[in-house]
This record gives C-alpha cells, sequence and structure tokens, in this order.
C-alpha cells in the first residue's frame, strides 16, 4: 500500500494562500509580488504573477511538500525465522599456527590462511543467528562482540594475521571471556566453538576451570584440533617420523567438550574442517515467534524530479516573457 512516512507535513500545502491572504490584508490595493518569477505590470504600476506561471508554481509547491511527507510504497509481509542461536567463535593465533601442514587446492598452506578460509565461509551461513569473534594467544581479545552483522565479522576472520595477541595458547581466557559476553538472557543455544592447534601455555585460568564455568551457565563448547597426522619422512638415517600436530592437546579439549555437552573434532585438512562446520549446521536452531516486515520503497525522488522540471520550465517561462516585453516596448518607442 501506499503512506507518507511524514505526513504532518503536508499541512504545508496551503502555506502560499495563507502568506497571499495576509499580504493583502495589509496592503489592500498592492498584489503579492514573488521575486524572480514571470510577470506582467497592472494598470495600477505594479508587477503581479501572470496567470501562465500559476499553474506550474503550483504544482511545483505540491510536489516539493510531498517529496517532503516522504511518500513509499509498502509491500506485501514477508515472514522472518527466529532461530535465536547465540554462537561465539573462539579462534587461536597463537604461533605455531604458522605451521605449512594445510592443503588447499593441492597446495601446502599454514594452518591461520586454511582457517581464515573455511571458517569465514561458515560465519556467513549463519543466516539467523547472532555471532561473535574472539582472537587468542598470550591472551584473549574480543574482535567482534555478538552480531547479525555477519558480513563484517566474516570480515575480521578474513583480516586475522599472526602475532595479533601474542605467540602462546591461553585456551582458559578464551573460553572466559566468551562466557563474559554472551547475553544473561536465559538463551537455550548458547555455542562457542574452539578451534585451536596447540595446548594451555598461558593465561590464569585453565581449560577445565572455565569449562565448569561455562556448564554452570549453559554454554555448549565444541572444540576443534588443527592439524596434519603424523607422518614418515625418509632421511639418510632411516624413516623418520613428523608430527606437526605433536602439542596438540586432545584429551583436555575432549574433556572440554564431554563437559558441556559438545563434542570434539579434529581438522587435518580443508576437508575434513569443512566436514566439521558441515556437522555444526545441524546443531537444531530453537524456533522463536516469527517476526514480519513489510519492505519499504521511497517514492519521493519522483515528484522531486517533477518539482526540478517544473523550476525549469518556470525559469524559461520568465525568460519568453522577458523577451516579449522588450519587443512590445521596442513598438512602443517606434
Amino acid at each position: 500500500m501506499f503512506e507518507f512516512n511524514w505526513p504532518w507535513l503536508l499541512a504545508l500545502l496551503p502555506l502560499p494562500l495563507l502568506i497571499r491572504f495576509f499580504s493583502s490584508a495589509g496592503q489592500a490595493q498592492t498584489p503579492l509580488v514573488l521575486p524572480n518569477l514571470p510577470y506582467i505590470e497592472t494598470a495600477t504600476g505594479t508587477a503581479s504573477i501572470t496567470s501562465r506561471a500559476i499553474w506550474p508554481l503550483t504544482l511545483m509547491w505540491l510536489c516539493l511538500v510531498i517529496a517532503a511527507a516522504r511518500p513509499m510504497w509498502i509491500g506485501e509481509p514477508q515472514s522472518i525465522p527466529q532461530q535465536g542461536r547465540e554462537m561465539m567463535l573462539a579462534v587461536d593465533l597463537s604461533g605455531s599456527m604458522q605451521i605449512e601442514d594445510m592443503q588447499i587446492n593441492n597446495r601446502m598452506v599454514d594452518r591461520l590462511s586454511l582457517v581464515k578460509t573455511v571458517v569465514a565461509d561458515f560465519i556467513q551461513q549463519r543466516k539467523g543467528d547472532r555471532v561473535g569473534l574472539i582472537f587468542f594467544a598470550d591472551n584473549a581479545y574480543l574482535q567482534a562482540p555478538l552480531t547479525f552483522d555477519l558480513k563484517t565479522v566474516s570480515g575480521y576472520m578474513e583480516q586475522a594475521v599472526l602475532g595479533l595477541v601474542g605467540e602462546q595458547t591461553a585456551i582458559g581466557e578464551g573460553i572466559g571471556l566468551a562466557l563474559k559476553r554472551f547475553d544473561a538472557a536465559d538463551n537455550p543455544q548458547k555455542v562457542l566453538i574452539l578451534l585451536t592447534d596447540g595446548q594451555n601455555n598461558a593465561g590464569e585460568v585453565t581449560p577445565l576451570d572455565a569449562a565448569k564455568f561455562a556448564k554452570q551457565q549453559g554454554v555448549k563448547i565444541y572444540t576443534i584440533g588443527v592439524g596434519a597426522d603424523a607422518y614418515y619422512k625418509r632421511t639418510l638415517f632411516g624413516n623418520q617420523k613428523v608430527d606437526p600436530s605433536r602439542d596438540l592437546d586432545e584429551a583436555t579439549l575432549k574433556t572440554i567438550a564431554a563437559q558441556t555437552g559438545g563434542q570434539y573434532f579434529r581438522a587435518r585438512d580443508a576437508s575434513s574442517l569443512a566436514a566439521i562446520y558441515a556437522e555444526l549446521d545441524k546443531l537444531e536452531p530453537v524456533e522463536q515467534d516469527q517476526q514480519q516486515f513489510r519492505p519499504q520503497t521511497d517514492l519521493f525522488h519522483w515528484p522531486l524530479a517533477i518539482a526540478l522540471l517544473l523550476s525549469i520550465f518556470a525559469c524559461y517561462l520568465r525568460q519568453g516573457l522577458s523577451l516579449g516585453q522588450l519587443f512590445t516596448s521596442g513598438k512602443r518607442h517606434d
């Protein structure tokens, strides 16, 4: 349907008539004079608006007032499903995340590059959820609070750099900061996804103590351990075992997930990390009452454009009358 956003501005429509009325009341014999408008000289020698100019000026004023009242078209109601899920991501930015043991398109990359690629896409798919982002290393740092602005959170993830918050790994600090950022409201779906490639070696809060607080607050923690499997490398002294994930504390991550009702995953490559987030997609959202919105389309630019065209027309009309008066006065001199 059609409506005005500020309909009270339509009360300005009779303003020119009121000005004319009060001006005529003060000077009964003097008509209203408007500058820079088409005019003719009356028998009394005064200038008044020509009948030719009244209608474009009237329409111009009408269009300006309508544009000021901000007309808009209101579309059909559309429902928005409310899932009510709050999801905080805590991502490890310690120095070990620079180890190049991951593959993207058959190309070896460091762990952070893989995480940035997969997690940024995962964030953008969280339609209806509020998502926050935490980086942790020596300390935990809130990069983005819980928000529906998924594009901004995803952009923050893509811009993450190593060394931003130190070189060590404070898993307990990351969990503790996430618990502080969840709303106090009783929301049954508070989820923390913790991603790390090491073990807790910094911070004042231990991961298991932080997990106890998370359980008390009803926060589920899903932990993800990042790192390739061990492999054997042939050297001059025979086959040598190389374990790029030797610092990964899987036991603690599994305990954290078990205590809070979450689950532990192991990300060994790009496909496994993507599969983990696909599994997290299946977390049952808590359906709430649906909200409706009606799309709005502003229409004020149409009457504004018409007013502009009428003003141009009025200017040409004034010039035409002036030339006519010039020719008339020249014939009189002859």
